[in-house]
């Protein structure tokens, strides 16, 4: 079918009259109003805090510190070398990630008495690493763990950090899980034991599918919040890209480098925003045509 309503129309044999062409009209021109307007909006609010902050009396000393070409260019490229580290712990956190939550989640919904242990587990579990700052979190394990000189345990910080950051994620992503899982109407379960499934099977089968993909909107918003607190791994003086532009700003007198990853930050994380932005709005079409 076409998108065009006049070809559509044309295509059965009816065309549309004066008052349909008539309220057509009022339509684009509301239309190219309400876009007329919020453009200007925007180039007068956006121009007039651009020049509020170029005409104040430091815009010089500021623009000298943070935006400062030469430093730039110098920083780019070894910032984006060390910044591959961010990736890669990010990667591997995000991956350990949401097996831990699906496990706790499964746990607290678990009905079976032999699991009531794990389930006291669980919910200790998620009170706790919510309840500690990821920074903190990052700090006693990165710190602490090697100062108990453990025996067959590995020292390495960015070890420490990446275990800081998977409990202290998989305790909300565990929740998130949890409230998909929950979400699912009971008559589901029902069929699955009419149908001879086990409440394993249920789960595997028909509850934890359904729940996954509810919740894919709040796990992403997740994962960009993790892809920014990568950088903290930083506080163990791991060379990642933040400490890098540390690094470089203290020896230099600069704040540019901070700017710069700023910005490499940005650029990863909007895409996964706007994605996310689409599949909300995907989700929400669903459910509207489903409704009618």
């Amino acid at each position: 079918m076409s998108a065009d309503p006049a070809m559509s129309a044309a295509a059965d044999g009816w065309t549309p009259s004066a008052r349909e062409l008539e309220r057509r009209a009022v339509i684009r021109g509301q239309r190219r109003r309400a876009l007329l307007i919020s453009s200007t909006a925007v180039v007068v609010v956006f121009g007039a805090l651009a020049f509020g902050v170029t005409a104040s009396p430091g815009w010089d000393r500021v623009r000298e510190l943070f935006f400062d070409g030469g430093d730039v260019r110098a920083t780019v490229g070894p910032i984006l070398s060390h910044f591959w580290l961010n990736v890669r712990l990010f990667v591997v956190c995000e991956i350990a990630i949401l097996l831990v939550g699906l496990l706790v989640a499964i746990t607290r919904v678990s009905t079976a008495p032999v699991l009531a242990p794990l389930r006291i587990v669980a919910v200790l579990y998620t009170d706790l690493f919510r309840g500690i700052p990821t920074v903190l979190l990052v700090l006693l394990l990165g710190f602490g763990i090697p100062g108990l000189q453990l025996q067959g345990v590995t020292n390495s910080a960015i070890v420490w950090a990446g275990v800081a950051l998977v409990l202290s994620y998989g305790a909300y992503v565990a929740e998130v899980f949890r409230s998909g899982i929950d979400s699912i109407h009971p008559s589901q379960l029902a069929s699955a034991d009419a149908l001879g499934l086990s409440r394993s099977q249920a789960l595997r089968f028909v509850v934890i599918p359904q729940a996954v993909r509810r919740v894919v909107p709040p796990l992403l918003n997740d994962f960009i919040s993790l892809q920014k607190d990568t950088a903290l791994v930083s506080v163990l003086g791991i060379f990642d890209a933040v400490f890098y532009a540390q690094d470089y700003g203290n020896y230099n007198f600069t704040f540019t480098p901070y700017v710069v990853v700023a910005a490499i930050f940005i650029l990863l994380t909007v895409p996964t925003a706007r994605f996310v932005d689409w599949l909300q709005e995907r989700a929400r079409r669903r459910e509207w045509a489903g409704a009618r």
